[in-house]
């Protein structure tokens, strides 16, 4: 399996678990309703009310943007020695993850969601656990995979 699809699969998993179970044990909705909500940004508020097809287009849609913050990921390492070098620094998985996670984050929520849905976005309790919820849960994972596979994490970051 390629190092662009391990990583991304693995950052799409760990987020995806953990928004469903924020949404379903935190916040009183379903699974199912999440992956409906990730659809509507695609299809619009029918999705809401959708079935299956819905929920397996939200799935589709979050493991596409899993994968392709992993191609940018990768590409920015392969041209940038600055980030190569923060990489290879003591805790530099932890330190490059925590860069790139709110980045992701705010880039999908400022930019991304609102060129679909015409709709600013809400900053509340939601959206901050959401920010900080992209480092361990999708940056790292990216991170980590990509810097092993370079041999670019130092040893106290892969304990």
């Amino acid at each position: 399996m390629s190092l662009w699809l391990r990583a991304g699969l693995i950052a799409g998993i760990t987020d995806m678990l953990f928004s469903s179970v924020l949404n379903a044990v935190f916040y009183g909705s379903t699974v199912a309703r999440l992956w409906q909500g990730v659809a509507s940004v695609l299809i619009g508020k029918s999705a809401i009310d959708g079935d299956v097809q819905p929920v397996a287009l939200g799935l589709m849609l979050h493991f596409t943007v899993a994968l392709s913050w992993t191609a940018v990921f990768l590409f920015v390492l392969m041209r940038a020695s600055h980030v190569q070098a923060l990489l290879a620094s003591p805790f530099g998985t932890i330190k490059t993850a925590t860069l790139f996670g709110p980045i992701i984050w705010m880039f999908m929520s400022f930019a991304f969601m609102p060129s679909f849905t015409h709709r600013p976005p809400t900053v509340n309790f939601r959206w901050w656990v959401q920010l900080f919820g992209h480092i361990p849960f999708v940056a790292l994972p990216i991170v980590k995979v990509i810097a092993q596979s370079f041999s670019l994490a130092r040893h106290e970051d892969t304990k």
